[in-house]
């Protein structure tokens, strides 16, 4: 996949991650469009584990399941980011 097409790909799964998961996130457009890139890989690589047993790290294409697997890898990773960085401060 080209470099044009994953950059369309993390801002699609990036935005649509961030208007899916709770709470306010910051980071602008370059936030939304890292994120959306790193759910790409995230997404992919765990589909490739469930659906073949092997670990391999892959990136969705830029088709209507790949936005769904780039999403959904988003939002895992939006998860794991504020689960690593929040505070428990009182």
């Amino acid at each position: 996949m080209n470099i044009l097409a994953w950059l369309v790909l993390g801002l699609i799964a990036g935005a649509i991650a961030k208007m899916i998961y709770p709470g306010h996130q910051g980071g602008g457009i370059l936030g939304t469009l890292i994120l959306g890139i790193i759910g790409a890989f995230v997404g992919g690589t765990l589909y490739t584990l469930l659906t073949t047993g092997s670990l391999a790290l892959t990136a969705s294409g830029l088709t209507i399941g790949g936005v769904v697997v780039a999403v959904l890898g988003a939002i895992v990773a939006l998860f794991i980011y504020y689960a690593a960085t929040r505070s428990n401060a009182v």
